[in-house]
């Protein structure tokens, strides 16, 4: 495929640059006017692959846009030719510039036209367009949105880098501009958020794989906070919203939004640990009860040891009492056995297998 590409664009600079060197539209010099098809033609590619890489919505608003800026143009050009014509042969007005404000006019409509349709053309409903964008839509898994604490958190970045996300991540030009007011916030650990959050993100454009980084340029200004745009972005376009705030993801349910949460990610992907199992842990700290250690896992969950206030700064055997599932995550309690010995599971987990 990218060789047709390739060739296709080879054959349209030679015919293009063949064309000015016979023609010449700028002069006698075929040399010179060969070198103007030479700039047309890298200029005309180079748009080419810009627009390749922006979207179906993208692609149809900047059409929609650039024509109603033309027919406005050309509309406000008649109006004016029929109202002032007479008047400007009178005060002598060179035909010249007449055609250069036309043309003016012609181009600051169709480019205004361009640029706001291509910017509001993820507001578009494909489906209202017809059977075949619906088809379309239907087999593909609707866009990822990233919020601010997301990025920052760093896990989203690992978790691409395994493929299990696919589809369009998308990052929506105000948490663009809030990781930049974070990165240059006069707090150091603020900004040292705020740097991380961009080095992700350059992490996730390097590292593309399954899926698609895409820059969303819709803005709300009615809206004020992030969290109330993220939830009014992925009503417009339909998509989910990846975070792992907890009060976003409550709110985001409420409006009727998807939300993938990476903290309950974490959670569902921990290992499954039953009563009266034993595992070996080292005793990090003191517990706010009598005679209690505290251990960590690898993956950050939190052990209390009965018994384990002697054994701090050692690795220990312990058998698991009870495990403790909550919003935060989840908690495991075990007991340590003094003499040295992995204590024997309860008698009722016993009976129960």
């Amino acid at each position: 495929m990218r060789f047709d590409v390739t060739l296709i664009r080879i054959v349209f600079i030679a015919a293009l640059v063949g064309a000015a060197y016979y023609l010449r539209p700028v002069s006698t010099k075929p040399l010179l006017s060969a070198g103007l098809g030479l700039v047309v033609a890298f200029t005309v590619i180079f748009f080419e692959t810009r627009i390749r890489k922006a979207s179906l919505k993208t692609l149809i608003g900047g059409a929609v846009g650039s024509i109603l800026g033309i027919a406005g143009a050309t509309l406000i050009g008649w109006i004016i030719s029929k109202q002032y014509g007479t008047s400007t042969e009178q005060f002598g007005i060179p035909e010249n510039f007449k055609s250069f404000l036309t043309l003016s006019l012609l181009g600051v409509m169709a480019y205004i036209g361009l640029i706001v349709g291509a910017v509001k053309g993820d507001y578009l409903d494909l489906s209202a367009l017809g059977g075949i964008f619906i088809e379309k839509a239907a087999g593909k898994t609707p866009p990822l949105i990233l919020d601010t604490s997301v990025i920052i958190d760093g896990r989203i970045a690992d978790i691409a880098e395994t493929g299990f996300l696919a589809g369009v991540l998308v990052i929506p030009q105000f948490v663009l501009r809030e990781l930049q007011q974070i990165a240059d916030s006069a707090d150091s650990i603020k900004r040292n958020r705020g740097r991380r959050g961009l080095d992700i993100l350059q992490k996730l454009q390097k590292n593309k794989g399954s899926y698609e980084i895409m820059i969303s340029e819709a803005d709300f200004p009615d809206v004020r906070e992030v969290d109330h745009k993220l939830i009014e972005l992925g009503r417009q376009i339909e998509g989910k919203i990846v975070t792992n705030d907890f009060n976003l993801n409550k709110v985001a349910q409420l409006r009727g939004v998807s939300v993938l949460n990476i903290n309950e990610l974490a959670n569902a992907l921990k290992p499954v640990v039953l009563p009266g199992e034993i595992m070996r842990v080292f005793v990090l700290k003191e517990g706010k009860e009598y005679n209690q250690g505290v251990a960590y896992l690898d993956d950050g969950t939190m052990v209390v040891v009965d018994n384990a206030r002697r054994m701090i700064g050692k690795n220990v055997d312990v058998s698991v009492t009870s495990v403790l599932q909550t919003t935060a995550g989840k908690m495991i309690f075990g007991r340590y056995s003094e003499d040295g010995r992995a204590p024997a599971a309860p008698r009722h987990n016993s009976a129960s297998q």
